[in-house]
């Protein structure tokens, strides 16, 4: 079946390189969910997102004899989008230009956050996963997490780019992807710990921290 999908992919690729709207469209209907998935979980903000696919789009359509295939159509795409959104992102008075891109002592494996709540889950990990309560849980974590985390866990874990991919959308090394996506883990395994752990089995309390 995957292989089906793909062959379809590069069967309306082909097409709409040689004017075929109709296959452009369907590659538009296609791959948009994912580019304004991507673009509203770093942005935040219906209006932005929905700014940043149609740019994604666009330049699908100014650009799409360029495009080399070196990479997947989608993955093309996501990297043309992140760039759009880290664009919103640095004109934002919240954020530097340099939030990204500058490397400071975070960005190594020392000092790594140490959980302040550690308890087992109430339910296996792929129980609890396919709850919907799961998902806002999840969303409502993201929102906590600094951009520069976020960005590196939602284009690694949730797009499934790869290090190299997701290193060159953010302009970044792939060291410092690695080590951006340990601490978004860690951050984000802590939230969801809170929210689905069993606070009758925890080791630590947030009280105790001394």
């Amino acid at each position: 079946m995957a292989s089906q999908n793909i062959d379809s992919a590069a069967e309306l690729l082909g097409k709409a390189r040689t004017g075929d709207f109709a296959a452009f469209q369907l590659l538009i209907e296609s791959l948009q969910p994912r580019v304004y998935g991507l673009a509203m979980r770093m942005l935040r903000s219906t209006h932005d997102a929905e700014d940043v696919t149609q740019q994604t789009f666009v330049a699908l359509i100014e650009h799409i004899d360029s495009f080399r295939e070196e990479s997947s159509l989608a993955t093309w795409l996501l990297k043309i989008a992140t760039n759009f959104a880290l664009k919103i992102l640095r004109r934002r008075k919240t954020v530097s230009m340099s939030s990204f891109s500058d490397i400071t002592k975070e960005d190594s494996y020392g000092d790594l956050p140490h959980p302040d709540f550690i308890a087992p889950w109430t339910q296996t990990a792929p129980q609890i996963a396919e709850r919907h309560e799961f998902q806002v849980e999840l969303e409502r974590a993201l929102d906590g997490l600094d951009e520069k985390y976020r960005s590196v866990f939602v284009l690694r874990d949730i797009e499934q780019l790869s290090v190299r991919d997701t290193a060159e959308a953010l302009g970044l090394t792939e060291s410092t992807v690695k080590v951006r996506l340990l601490r978004a883990r860690l951050m984000l395994r802590e939230e969801m710990t809170r929210r689905f752990g069993d606070p009758e089995q925890s080791l630590r309390s947030d009280h105790n921290h001394e």
